[in-house]
């Protein structure tokens, strides 16, 4: 193992490049976290797994994300993805439907790497925490979606992804907005903080990145998330993760299908090539320029 300086524009981070331990046939580059679930319950892969095919949320975002990444992929004119903090492998699964993309997913924990291996078998996965250091490898595109707020030093992740992209190369993300929102919900999933547009824009440009894009999402049931949130704060927490997250998040089939709906205008608003002003979610697509 060895240190190798990273010199981003206005940058100061040391990114290390990590060796790896093959265990199961999946090399990991940090082995010592591989079963923690410190970060994310792990419960949560367990109850996205049952919810995915109906949940609004699960499939509205892959279809936004699949396009966003899909789009910036093509202007870098390359093929090599990762996805970090790949969970169990649902956007992984529609890219993987996309010809000449060669595709690696990377997950910190065990049971969302289990998920993902059983559903894209001819899928590259690493077991790796982005904060550690890098691979040693380059992508044309790095996507994250809803992975920052779960680490602690998220410069270091930030860094270390710019560190990892090929020159005019992408990163795709997505991350949690408003603190105002901050409720028991993100207690569950062990979320560290949720963001604001100018902290984000100001950690991605302090680590070198270029900003292309910024929006928000879940724009038009932003009012509902808000009033939900705010009920969220008053319940009591119970000791089992997993009851009290698929209590939060799974929904009868009439009422996904009329979120999905809504969610749709969302989407349509973004491909259009709008900037929402308001939302759940904070979405960028920030560039690593030419030296």
């Amino acid at each position: 193992m060895f240190i190798r300086q990273t010199k981003p524009a206005g940058g100061f981070q040391l990114s290390r490049t990590l060796q790896y331990t093959l265990i199961d046939g999946i090399r990991c580059y940090s082995p010592s976290k591989l079963q923690e679930y410190a970060d994310y319950p792990d419960a949560g892969f367990d109850v996205t797994e049952e919810n995915a095919a109906t949940s609004f949320w699960i499939t509205s975002r892959n279809r936004l994300f699949h396009h966003l990444v899909m789009k910036s992929l093509h202007r870098t004119g390359g093929h090599r993805l990762l996805e970090i903090g790949c969970g169990n492998g649902d956007l992984l699964r529609r890219l993987s439907e996309e010809a000449d993309i060669h595709l690696t997913g990377s997950e910190i924990y065990l049971k969302g790497l289990k998920y993902s291996e059983a559903k894209l078998p001819l899928v590259d996965f690493i077991q790796f925490d982005v904060s550690e250091g890098v691979t040693g490898e380059r992508f044309d595109l790095i996507a994250a979606f809803d992975v920052l707020e779960h680490i602690e030093d998220d410069r270091a992740a930030m860094a270390n992804i710019f560190e990892m992209l090929s020159e005019n190369g992408r990163l795709v993300l997505s991350v949690p907005q408003y603190m105002f929102l901050w409720s028991n919900l993100d207690e569950i999933v062990f979320h560290k903080r949720r963001y604001s547009r100018r902290e984000m824009v100001r950690k991605l440009t302090d680590a070198g990145y270029v900003i292309e894009r910024t929006t928000s999402f879940v724009f038009t049931l932003f009012p509902l998330m808000l009033v939900s949130r705010l009920f969220d704060r008053k319940l009591k927490p119970t000791a089992d993760d997993g009851q009290a997250l698929d209590r939060r998040v799974r929904f009868s089939g009439f009422t996904n299908a009329l979120f999905d709906a809504v969610m749709r205008i969302d989407e349509f608003l973004i491909r259009l090539g709008l900037s929402l002003p308001f939302g759940g979610t904070l979405v960028l697509v920030a560039k690593k320029p030419s030296v």
